[in-house]
């Protein structure tokens, strides 16, 4: 357990932005053994073949064409992003007096007050010319840069009181002192080795400086910056390298823009894996809408635990707690898609595994947001199970989760990939 918290912590610090963790997770992919298949070629794919394509440099699809006889597809989903504040195309802005401050915009539904007071940063891709046209390049400012600071008590008595945040006023980020421009565009620059006169345009996101770590009495606790969604991520990525073949083709999926409702060309509102799995098909002579059919996916986006101080905030029967394994999310609404039939799949593929789980739906007066499964499903239609790891503080700078939960996942991912599941024609499944 404690090498994987390293591993996973290791993995967020490394992955400052969406783009970021899309890059490490393909570099561990090309160092398995995994081919990068570009979306403008053609595929020829094999037997035995590991596989995977990105899109946009921050989502990613991986697959392994089985050696044996296999139907449909088995998945698992993630999200690459996480709740940040983006820069604008004219980033600077001078004063009052001599400060230097950045013009920014939130980007998804964040507890804005966790971004004050601590150091900060800008990572994400920077766009620049080169002797053969443009070219995306990775960029981290790694170093203590920004600082958003917060009114004193004495100016706002009203502070404790509960504050209404505006973004635009209260949130804006310090870079420093002085009024020349251009400071920031020399410092990304620098990022991505390249003049300033090359730097032709970014999208860049503020990060947390302070890197995550373990606590509790026991060590039972990992805190950080987005544990939503790379914890798991981290999860089923490693679940789906380490599993054995099973019956289907495994898949693992990595969406950016979920957080802003995945309505892009990489989001899981795209075409991203629709066109993939048809391209997959074609390349190995299968009809498509037949192997959708005896498909199965995971979508995996974090949960709620029970609030120890606020435990009022959970539904009297679905009580998540840290630690206590893999959570299976429901909602009537369908902003998760979990069905009396995928769930009953999921947690049975779990007790084989050893591995526990628990169940989840937000209070009725008390409505969640949506996540990756039911949107990808209004393109790619497949059973679906939704589910994720507890924790506390969803969408702050700073999130807690429980250390060994990490590894429930993993162990049910791998399970998953290794199952041989068959749709029995009668609204059940087989699992072998």
């Amino acid at each position: 357990m404690e090498h994987m918290t390293k591993a996973l912590l290791a993995l967020i610090e490394k992955s400052p932005s969406p783009f970021h963790a899309a890059a490490n997770l393909a570099g561990e992919l090309e160092a398995a053994g995994y081919v990068r298949l570009r979306e403008e070629e053609l595929w020829t794919l094999a037997r035995g073949g590991r596989y995977f394509v990105e899109r946009n440099g921050s989502s990613l699809l991986a697959f392994r064409a089985p050696q044996g006889e296999w139907r449909g597809f088995l998945l698992t989903a993630a999200h690459s992003d996480s709740p940040s504040f983006k820069l604008k195309p004219q980033g600077e802005l001078t004063g009052p007096e001599n400060y230097l401050r950045l013009n920014t915009e939130p980007y998804g539904g964040m507890l804005m007050s966790t971004w004050l007071d601590r150091p900060l940063s800008v990572a994400g891709r920077a766009v620049v010319r080169t002797e053969r046209g443009i070219e995306s390049r990775l960029v981290d400012v790694d170093r203590d840069l920004l600082v958003i600071p917060s009114v004193a008590i004495h100016m706002n008595r009203e502070a404790n009181r509960g504050h209404a945040w505006d973004p635009k006023t209260d949130l804006t980020p310090l870079l420093g002192l002085g009024t020349e421009k251009g400071v920031l565009r020399r410092l990304i620059a620098e990022a991505a080795a390249i003049s300033e006169e090359d730097l032709l345009g970014g999208d860049l996101f503020l990060y947390l400086r302070q890197p995550g770590t373990v606590l509790g009495a026991k060590r039972e606790l990992v805190a950080g910056p987005r544990l939503d969604d790379l914890q798991c991520a981290f999860a089923c990525f490693h679940g789906f390298l380490e599993a054995e073949e099973g019956g289907g083709m495994p898949v693992f999926c990595l969406f950016d823009n979920e957080e802003v409702g995945s309505a892009t060309r990489q989001g899981a509102d795209g075409t991203f894996l629709q066109e993939v799995l048809g391209r997959i098909c074609a390349a190995l002579g299968r009809d498509c809408p037949a192997e959708l059919a005896a498909s199965v996916m995971v979508s995996a986006d974090n949960a709620h635990a029970v609030h120890p101080n606020h435990p009022e905030y959970a539904d009297g029967g679905h009580r998540p707690r840290l630690n206590g394994g893999v959570v299976v999310k429901h909602s009537a609404s369908q902003r998760y898609t979990t069905d009396a039939v995928s769930g009953a799949l999921f947690r049975e593929i779990c007790r084989r595994a050893g591995v526990p789980t628990q169940e989840f739906a937000n209070r009725s007066d008390l409505p969640g947001g949506s996540t990756l499964g039911n949107i990808s499903n209004t393109h790619v239609s497949l059973t679906t199970v939704d589910v994720g790891l507890a924790q506390l503080a969803m969408h702050s700078a700073w999130e807690t989760a429980g250390a060994e939960d990490t590894g429930y996942l993993l162990r049910a991912a791998g399970a998953f990939y290794g199952s041989v599941l068959r749709p029995d024609g009668q609204g059940g499944w087989e699992i072998r």
